[in-house]
């Protein structure tokens, strides 16, 4: 069963933790994890994008000039993909991008994500995380005291902790999140992810 170090908020050791093998000590499925990243992203698009045809162009109801006779190109519309202002072809059109998988495949994803940062010894353990008021240099004190304060950390929490969000959201390299909001991208996203004791037994709860 892999074992972590306990830290308090000023940096120092004051125990270790057993991690379970379930989440943290099995084999990272990359093609997997890719495939969650892929849709993770791919649900983001608002898709949106949108160009106007011909048949939604104002305009160009009237033949601009007659078929024959003017010497110039045969033309029907001053609205056509070939005129300035005119219809685009086969431009971006509204659609949705939203990809699925499966609920047992996004939590097996989450699993190795979180195995491939426990085997990179990227996984930090506080035994609490708590502010009297939101100060994000309270929370850049304490990621400076674990040495991480250079990386990307994403910072998880067992319960919603206002402070703790409001204290991380003007990093620009620090996110906080809830453990039962953690996915497999957001892992993969930071170099470190920093559990409170409480956000670790509600991962194991979960993913047990």
């Amino acid at each position: 069963m892999p074992e972590v170090a306990v830290y308090n908020m000023e940096g120092q050791e004051v125990g270790t933790a057993n991690l379970n093998e379930k989440i943290f000590g099995v084999e990272p499925n990359h093609d997997l994890m890719h495939r969650y990243v892929v849709m993770y992203l791919a649900n983001q698009r608002q898709g949106t994008a949108a160009t106007k045809t011909r048949a939604a162009v104002r305009g160009g109801g009237r033949k601009p000039w007659r078929q024959k006779g003017t010497g110039r190109a045969r033309q029907g519309s001053i609205r056509a993909p070939q005129w300035v202002g005119g219809g685009v072809v086969f431009g971006p059109q509204p659609r949705d991008h939203r990809q699925k998988m499966p609920k047992k495949a996004r939590r097996n994803a989450l699993r190795s994500a979180l195995s491939a940062k426990a085997q990179g010894e990227r996984v930090i353990v506080l035994d609490k995380l708590t502010f009297p008021e939101p100060k994000t240099k309270a929370m850049l004190t304490v990621l400076g005291n674990l040495n991480i304060a250079d990386g990307k950390a994403l910072v998880v929490t067992g319960e919603p902790d206002r402070t703790v969000v409001l204290s991380a959201r003007n990093l620009p390299k620090v996110e906080a999140r809830m453990a039962l909001d953690l996915n497999a991208y957001d892992v993969l996203n930071y170099d470190y992810v920093v559990f409170t004791q409480g956000a670790l037994d509600k991962i194991e709860e979960v993913l047990g």
